[in-house]
């Protein structure tokens, strides 16, 4: 209700304003009670013109056309037509802004000709028609600048959004090497260095004990702080090989992205073939990232559209396909963005291949095979 405000308060200003031009008008016909009804009518159109662009366009063009046949209300009759003319070509719909446009026009000035007096020059009639046609196209480029603007802005801040998730997840992986090889290191010299401690203090002890003496409590006290020493060290070493990504996703909960995407308002259909298995953790992850940034592309750009994800577990490799029957066609390909460049990187650093196109019946497909004995 708040962002319908302004076209609600819109709406009456400009029927206040229609309404007190055309009873103080000095060429405008008497007001009756149908001209009132034809301004509310304009006035309840703009205060749901951002929600219903295209009836709310064709209702004020209807109303004030009738508005000016019958009272004459002069240029003040383009003024709520302008404003909703506007809006539709700022929400996309240009063709019916333009054909508003026109036919508003070709009334306005068809009856200005019909009913201009005889001492009323040509010159007259020439520079309103001038001058509305100035205001028409102005407002039906201002809507397509205003359209291209929030259109640029969105797309920014989708760019900053999947550059910010990348760069952590390169932070995340980077930080998870960073880890195992501190654990590598640690294993190949303070586990060897502190195991040799360890049974070195052992012999000592037992040969100790072996020829009837009492070990010392200083080679008593190495022995057992070498063993507390190594257990510590162990459990530090599993941490340090936990892996990195800690939100444990995995093609395990695909159910749950697709319960969530439904909730979204996309239908999702999951198909599983194969027997699903254990997979190692890096493909594991792919995958689930994979259909995620797939069923948000079907979200964000396919419009009306049913999502079918196809999960192929094979021998040697796993197959993830996302397809939908959305608004894609081979002939607007879609220009790759961040998230597809993302998906690419993915499956290419796991010496897998992934294949994007629009598909012939309409529609997007995403398609990616991942080998399961290939290094990371």
């Amino acid at each position: 209700m708040r962002r319908d405000l302004p076209y609600i308060l819109s709406g009456l200003a400009l029927g206040v304003l229609l309404l007190g031009n055309s009873v103080l008008a000095p060429d405008a016909a008497p007001v009756h009670a149908v001209d009132v009804v034809l301004i509310l009518a304009m006035a309840a159109a703009l205060a749901v013109c951002r929600r219903y662009p295209v009836v709310a366009l064709l209702v004020v063009t209807a109303a004030m056309l009738a508005l000016h046949v019958r009272v004459h209300p002069g240029v003040s009759a383009a003024f709520p037509v302008l404003g909703a003319v506007y809006v539709a070509a700022w929400q996309g719909h240009r063709l019916t802004s333009v054909l508003a446009s026109v036919v508003f026009l070709v009334g306005f000035l068809a009856h200005d000709i019909r009913v201009a007096p005889a001492d009323r020059p040509a010159q007259l009639i020439a520079e309103r028609t001038s001058l509305l046609l100035g205001w028409f196209v102005a407002a039906n480029v201002a809507g397509l600048v205003a359209r291209q603007r929030r259109a640029y802005l969105e797309q920014v801040e989708q760019r900053a959004i999947e550059a910010e998730r990348t760069r952590e997840e390169m932070a995340l992986r980077r930080a998870g090497e960073e880890r195992l090889r501190i654990a590598r290191d640690l294993h190949d010299s303070l586990t060897h260095n502190i195991s040799v401690i360890k049974v070195q203090a052992g012999i000592a002890v037992h040969l100790a004990r072996k020829h009837g003496e009492e070990p010392p409590a200083a080679l008593l006290a190495i022995q057992e702080a070498s063993g507390a020493a190594m257990r510590e060290l162990r459990g530090t070493l599993d941490v340090l090989r936990a892996p990195s990504d800690g939100d444990g996703v995995g093609l395990g909960r695909l159910g749950e992205l697709a319960e969530r995407t439904r909730a979204a308002g996309v239908p999702v259909q999951l198909t599983v073939t194969g027997r699903p298995r254990n997979l190692p953790a890096e493909v594991d992850q792919a995958g689930y990232r994979i259909v995620q940034e797939a069923l948000t592309n079907v979200a964000r750009h396919a419009g009306a559209a049913t999502a079918q994800i196809h999960i192929e577990y094979a021998p040697a490799q796993l197959t993830v396909a996302v397809t939908d029957d959305g608004q894609a066609t081979p002939a607007r390909p879609v220009s790759p963005g961040v998230g597809l460049r993302g998906m690419r990187e993915r499956v290419t650093g796991l010496g897998g291949t992934l294949h994007t196109a629009a598909r012939d019946d309409g529609g997007f497909a995403v398609r990616a095979t991942i080998p399961l004995d290939a290094p990371a």
